[in-house]
């Protein structure tokens, strides 16, 4: 069994990183082909989706105060996949998933009911999660998988002391705000900080990029060769097995009766 699991992480290393060459050699057609700017940060105003989500914030922000009292029910995102572990080892940087590269997580999604009904409108949206950075974290300088996503964050829960939760994308650095949203390029190199005492949440989400006909189709197919690897398909697998035991732990914890309290 040993010698298999040796195997198996021996090819996906392999796999990943003749993949990972394979991708960037076709993000040139990917760029040319954008309906956006290809610059780190880009203008929410040209995806029309973002403002409905900016007025429910209040509501997704009670959904997540909810999730974040069962804190230590939530995986760390290297629990769910572990090529993570190049980013982060710790228990500092959580996550819970509503969708992952198009898969939904059903135990997990009917706890934010609402949440889920607003980024389930995001059209071209593959990946939707409460990113969770707890206090001194700092995820370190890297680029993300392939130029056909771009990445949106939406402020939730944001420590008052707000400059010193930042982002950096490139060269530009920006900090979150509640109820305010932040869209970008993650092919750029970028790193995060939480230099403060207060939880850090945001809603993350990942859409297709807009492109023209031709770029759309690769990166559809481009897509679909992607949610098949075991990159994704053993983060799914990790996943479910996480919401299920958050979901029997919920339940448990609703069918205890409750404590009787004598006063003295």
């Amino acid at each position: 069994m040993e010698t298999s699991n040796a195997l198996r992480r021996t090819r996906r290393r392999v796999v990943k990183k003749i993949g990972g060459r394979i991708l960037w050699s076709l993000e040139k057609i990917i760029e040319k082909g954008s309906k956006v700017p290809n610059t780190p940060f880009l203008d929410a105003k040209d995806f029309p989706w973002v403002r409905q989500l900016e007025e429910n914030w209040r509501v997704m922000q009670a959904e997540v105060r909810g999730v974040l009292k069962r804190s230590g029910d939530i995986p760390g995102f290297q629990d769910i996949s572990r090529d993570q572990l190049v980013l982060t080892d710790d228990d500092r940087w959580k996550t819970f998933f509503l969708y992952g590269m198009g898969y939904r997580l059903d135990a997990n999604c009917a706890l934010c009911p609402e949440t889920t009904r607003l980024v389930s409108q995001i059209p071209g949206m593959t990946t939707a999660f409460f990113s969770i950075l707890a206090p001194g974290k700092h995820i370190p300088a890297h680029r993300g998988l392939f130029k056909g996503f771009v990445r949106y964050h939406l402020g939730l829960i944001v420590p008052r002391e707000k400059e010193k939760c930042r982002i950096r994308v490139d060269d530009t650095i920006r900090h979150w705000e509640e109820g305010k949203s932040l869209l970008f390029d993650d092919t750029y190199d970028h790193e995060v900080w939480n230099e403060t005492s207060e939880t850090r949440v945001v809603l993350f989400v990942d859409v297709k990029r807009p492109l023209a006909p031709g770029a759309r189709q690769l990166n559809d197919t481009i897509i679909r060769l992607v949610r098949a690897s075991d990159y994704v398909q053993d983060a799914r697998r990790n996943q479910e097995a996480w919401s299920q035991a958050l979901a029997r732990n919920n339940a448990e914890s609703s069918a205890r009766p409750a404590r009787e309290v004598h006063s003295s």
